[in-house]
């Protein structure tokens, strides 16, 4: 059986879908949206357009829907999708609490339709790569990760401004970058959340946030969004107790990691003479004392998930973005947003 998409909020993302799904053999039928000039766009596209959820709902063209709206009506238009027979997957946030997600999971059992989460951001070359080195041991074992973006914008965008619709970057970003640790670490969890977020340009919700995050393996996270920074960091830096990896940006064109070369003869001393004074510890590691490495090929492709969802419908194959890590995601967010209001640190088990 061919997936056959309908969906719901004909905007940018759901453009992007649009435009995207077919690489993975997707067939996409039809599009409702409550703008009328979306509605318009989606008719020059190629697609029926509905006026009416119920009329769009209905339809038999569809077996899939795909919802892409602002993040405080995911729960009713995926709980009226399933209800109709369709299966559903949400764009990311699934939805905004923990207890709407357990609704959501509970009407996905009882009518034997696929839930699940547009969690794209698992395919991305920088995590994969990163996760490659660790996972093969290329800097020993991880002590601390850091994974951060970056941008210059300031302002953002539409609905993503106000609290009401579930704005925020803590939505918007922190849920790949934090979906993205928790599906490396599927079962070391969390133990405690340090949390801050803050609004920079006098918006509504918060437009930079650093969280800190101890595992119970005792690995150090930090995750970091800024949308008002201008100058860069890495994308991802990892400490390991064996070396130290480094990946500048999304398409890891800048970066490696670097590890000790042993031998039988001792480091020379180094000794750098800052303003102040001397330091030998924080002197560079002379140059035969180290090797550096490129980082790895890794070949990944975000189609792959449109691809799990026609052979979950046709029995083939498991979800790939299960209910239960969705469910993991929003708990820590939950933690995230406690951890801030409180301003203190928690203890968690998530």
């Amino acid at each position: 059986m061919k997936l056959k998409l309908g969906i719901i909020g004909y905007g940018g993302m759901g453009h992007w879908h649009g435009a995207n799904a077919p690489r993975a053999g997707v067939e996409v039928v039809s599009v409702y949206d409550v703008d009328p000039e979306r509605l318009k766009m989606g008719r020059e596209n190629g697609f029926k357009a509905y006026e009416r959820l119920e009329d769009f709902l209905a339809s038999d063209e569809i077996n899939f829907v795909l919802v892409a709206t602002p993040n405080d009506v995911h729960k009713e238009l995926a709980i009226a999708a399933m209800k109709a027979g369709k299966h559903v997957m949400v764009e990311k946030p699934a939805t905004l609490t923990v207890a709407d997600w357990d609704e959501m999971v509970k009407v996905s059992q009882e009518t034997g339709r696929i839930l699940t989460v547009h969690q794209n951001r698992r395919w991305d070359r920088d995590y994969r790569v990163m996760r490659k080195v660790v996972e093969e041991g290329g800097i020993g074992k991880p002590l601390s990760i850091e994974s951060r973006v970056f941008g210059t914008g300031g302002a953002l965008f539409g609905w993503r401004g106000f609290p009401q619709f579930g704005g925020g970057m803590v939505y918007d970003w922190g849920v790949h970058l934090f979906d993205q640790i928790l599906d490396m670490y599927p079962t070391t969890k969390v133990k405690s959340v340090y949390a801050k977020l803050m609004t920079v340009l006098d918006q509504q919700v918060d437009d930079y946030f650093k969280v800190l995050l101890t595992m119970e393996n005792d690995l150090v996270v930090q995750v970091e969004v800024g949308t008002f920074a201008f100058y860069k960091l890495p994308r991802w830096y990892v400490i390991g107790n064996g070396g130290t990896l480094q990946i500048d940006d999304f398409d890891c064109k800048s970066g490696g990691y670097t590890k000790p070369r042993y031998t039988d003869t001792p480091i020379a001393p180094v000794v750098v003479q800052t303003p102040a004074g001397p330091t030998r510890m924080m002197a560079p590691r002379p140059a035969d004392s180290k090797e550096d490495f490129p980082l790895p090929k890794v070949e990944t492709d975000w189609t792959d998930l449109y691809r799990n969802l026609a052979a979950v419908m046709n029995g083939e194959e498991e979800l790939i973005v299960k209910p239960h890590q969705v469910r993991r995601v929003l708990q820590l967010i939950e933690a995230i947003f406690q951890s801030s209001k409180e301003g203190r640190s928690l203890e968690v088990c998530i």
